[in-house]
């Protein structure tokens, strides 16, 4: 558990919410408590990380409602949702859509702190992702159109002469833009290339 993320809680229950909030304050968790799925939407940051604990069944928003407006909004926030004993087909309804686990009433503190310290692993994973997949994209934004066309060829295993002949220009000019677009990319082998290249084309696939 860590002080930069936050579990927020969803219950109409505010027995529930207060138990909850209790809870994580004995293991120094932050959280935020909200009546209603509406009152989490309007209060809603994308840039808060954490996980969301959250009520199936509740009047007006259920949380599947919820769930189906975050995934709208391309929300990455791990929800477990919190079920009665009725409300299994909605809980794996919930499952199919994204939600990381579900927990029936009653439950046992352990197993829903273990469910909470997973989701927040989750969302860490998530974020360390993320800067990577920036700082990737910052460093190739750093290159030239002569040095991408390099970058390109050369992580597509294309030899200099090769190279030189498709540009048009001279194999030491493809050698001084390899160097390059080595040095601008943190690159010291072709490996490394190579990997940038791919991770470059997965997170464009994904946007």
């Amino acid at each position: 558990m860590n002080d930069h993320q936050t579990v927020f809680i969803v219950d109409d229950d505010e027995g529930v919410r207060d138990g909850l909030s209790l809870l994580l304050a004995t293991i120094g968790q932050s959280c935020e408590l909200y009546e209603s799925a509406q009152d989490f939407l309007d209060a809603y940051d994308d840039d808060k990380r954490g996980c969301l604990v959250l009520d199936i069944r509740m009047p007006r928003m259920t949380g599947l409602d919820l769930q189906k407006k975050l995934l709208e909004m391309e929300s990455s926030l791990p929800i477990i949702f919190i079920t009665g004993h009725g409300d299994i087909p909605m809980a794996v309804e919930a499952m199919r859509r994204g939600a990381l686990d579900f927990i029936r009433k009653p439950f046992r503190e352990h197993d829903l702190l273990e469910r909470i310290n997973e989701a927040l692993n989750l969302d860490e994973d998530a974020h360390r992702k993320a800067l990577n997949h920036q700082e990737l994209a910052d460093k190739l934004s750093s290159l030239s159109e002569r040095e991408k066309e390099v970058f390109e060829r050369v992580a597509d295993g294309q030899m200099n002469k090769v190279i030189a002949a498709d540009l048009g220009i001279s194999e030491r000019t493809v050698e001084v833009h390899r160097g390059q677009v080595m040095k601008k990319l943190g690159a010291r082998t072709l490996a490394q290339l190579v990997r940038m290249k791919i991770q470059m084309q997965l997170i464009e696939e994904a946007i």
